[in-house]
């Protein structure tokens, strides 16, 4: 993982700048914001902002998030219609990850997936063996 930095990011943003001081961005600027739905607390998705992305997501009530690969914002929703309307934002206690609890409207995954983390599951505990096997 590249080492996590402080300094101001590479796009403008319209950020507070109290709440932009606070954060451990990666090298390219950018945190990992994980999208949970509010009610049930299913984990839909990862996604990345810069601070205005934060800045767009906390003022909008929309989630919006910083495409690595096309190098350009998008606003969840706006091409599929599958919304994630922002219930909270918190930022963890090490301040490089944000939780972004949503109000879900249809799938959060690109491949039309409730979650992107059901498809590939690389280890379930189905209570019938106890604790998973660790290195002792």
């Amino acid at each position: 993982m590249a080492p996590m930095i402080t300094s101001t990011p590479r796009r403008p943003s319209r950020l507070d700048p109290e709440i932009a001081a606070r954060l451990k961005r990666s090298a390219d600027g950018l945190l990992p914001a994980i999208a949970q739905q509010y009610d049930t607390k299913e984990v839909l998705m990862l996604g990345w902002m810069d601070d205005e992305a934060l800045h767009r997501t906390l003022t909008t009530g929309r989630c919006t998030y910083w495409s690595r690969s096309r190098q350009e914002y998008w606003v969840k929703g706006d091409t599929s219609g599958h919304y994630q309307w922002v219930k909270s934002v918190a930022l963890d206690c090490d301040a490089d990850t944000l939780l972004v609890q949503v109000d879900q409207v249809g799938a959060a995954c690109h491949t039309g997936a409730r979650t992107c983390f059901d498809a590939d599951v690389l280890l379930k505990d189905d209570g019938d063996s106890g604790p998973a096997a660790t290195d002792q």
